[in-house]
């Protein structure tokens, strides 16, 4: 007799033609199996880290098209003293060194030095520690995107997100462990699982009508198929008992099937999702004030404040990890006007969500990360604009074990090249895993013969930024 189905041939014709119903009658089948065998550990369950965390849940906010060091957040008083003068460029081609347009600013208690660019978040300095000192391999930007998200320009890898909630597994059972929110089409890989099982990829969530958030405007982020039109929720039930029956009876069969389990696992969260996922996406019992503090009012603000609304949400409800994307930061031309636009779309919904968090009381066990795929040159392209640099750049987090307030590493006198505390991206890696008490070194996965790991064989924790 199958232990998975514990009926006889006859027993279940009888029960068909006594009106239960095949796919009733399975659905009790597959009942009472999963009550006559011990329940294993679901993959999404959580998990105990290496060692003691600073921080529980990530919000990453990517910036997509890599924003200007030079302009936002790596002051650089030589190169507005020299300005107009001969430089050079990441490609080595010569060019007229351009000092930023605009003034920058200390602020808070810590003196950090933030561009006007950015005057709310600046009122979060104290909140902030600043990597100046970040530096990458390839100045293109899927290679680049690739390798902040996976760790790999080369090869297809599990991302950031998926390795962690391998890790650590997730806190709420009816929502997804890993959310995207807007990740924009062609960037699978940046929330994919890889090699990893599939149960451990982002979820990703669009705007109102798909692609990329457009500036201003009430766009709301859409659920798509949440909802089945046809049938009730106890009937979905009985399909999803019977569909369920058939694929474990696959996998008891052949073993180890990664996708298949990946399905089963799937199937069920979409499931539970039902009930939770629409409501906690439902902004409307928000408060004035709260949707005020971020910038939710149908203007230029409302698009990335919505999204960052949605992940104080998420990791409220125990979602671990959330990516939140923001586009068109690739300034070759016309940096003076497009620049500021950009700047302004994310600098009060930021600023509120920190705000939010603190106040909240768990800003201190979320790690906020804001970054690029690289950083800009100190010379003008086109005149009003700026190529990609891969050799020096700024990115920042907060909250999560991190000191506030911190200005670490350098980059040289006009921004060109990391000269002091020095971040690779396999460094920035280990760093962030470490904040979650992870080891990266630890945190492997055994495929096609050999373990990986998000860092490969490099990476070392940046110590100096912890609590």
């Amino acid at each position: 007799m199958n232990p998975l189905f514990p009926f006889t041939r006859r027993e279940m014709l009888k029960s068909v033609s006594s009106g239960v119903g095949y796919l009733a009658f399975a659905a009790l089948a597959h009942q009472q199996a999963r009550a006559d065998t011990a329940a294993p550990a679901k993959p999404l369950d959580p998990k105990a880290p290496h060692f003691k965390p600073r921080a529980k849940r990530v919000i990453f906010l990517s910036m997509q098209g890599a924003p200007s060091h030079l302009d936002t957040f790596d002051y650089k008083p030589q190169l507005a003293k020299d300005h107009g003068k001969a430089g050079r460029s990441a490609g080595g081609r010569g060019g007229s060194l351009m000092g930023s347009k605009w003034e920058f600013k200390q602020r808070g208690k810590s003196g950090l030095w933030i561009s006007e660019l950015f005057p709310q978040v600046g009122k979060m300095a104290d909140e902030l520690c600043l990597l100046h000192g970040m530096h990458t391999d390839i100045p293109n930007h899927p290679q680049a995107q690739v390798q902040m998200h996976t760790g790999s320009f080369q090869f297809v890898r599990p991302s950031l997100g998926a390795w962690t909630l391998y890790g650590l597994g997730t806190e709420n059972a009816n929502l997804p462990g890993f959310v995207a929110l807007n990740p924009g089409a062609g960037t699978a890989q940046h929330f994919g699982s890889a090699f990893l099982p599939a149960i451990y990829q982002g979820t990703p969530f669009s705007s109102r009508g798909g692609g990329r958030f457009r500036r201003g405007g009430n766009q709301a982020i859409e659920i798509p198929n949440i909802k089945n039109p046809n049938l009730t929720k106890e009937q979905q039930r009985d399909q999803l008992d019977f569909i369920q029956h058939l694929n474990e009876e696959k996998l008891r069969r052949e073993g180890h099937q990664p996708g298949i389990e990946g399905v089963i696992e799937s199937y069920e969260l979409a499931f539970r999702m039902q009930d939770e996922l629409p409501e906690l996406m439902d902004l409307s019992a928000e408060s004035k004030a709260t949707l005020d503090l971020y910038g939710i009012d149908g203007g230029e603000t409302d698009s990335f404040g919505r999204q960052c609304l949605l992940a104080r949400r998420f990791v409220e409800q125990g979602v671990r990890f959330v990516e939140l994307t923001h586009g068109n930061w690739d300034h070759h031309r016309n940096i003076s006007e497009d620049l500021p636009a950009r700047c302004l779309e994310i600098d009060k919904p930021i600023a509120g969500l920190l705000e939010d968090l603190k106040r909240r009381d768990i800003l201190k066990d979320t790690l906020v990360v804001w970054a690029g795929e690289f950083g800009r040159t100190p010379h003008a392209q086109g005149g009003d604009g700026r190529d990609h640099n891969n050799k020096g750049y700024t990115t920042w987090m907060a909250g999560g074990g991190v000191k506030g307030g911190l200005s670490h590493g350098a980059t040289d006198a006009y921004g060109y090249e990391a000269v002091d505390g020095k971040v690779h991206i396999h460094d920035w890696h280990a760093t962030l895993l470490h904040l979650l008490g992870l080891d990266h070194e630890k945190l492997t996965y055994r495929y096609a013969g050999r373990d990986f790991r998000l860092t490969d064989v490099e990476g070392n924790v940046v110590r100096e930024i912890l609590a």
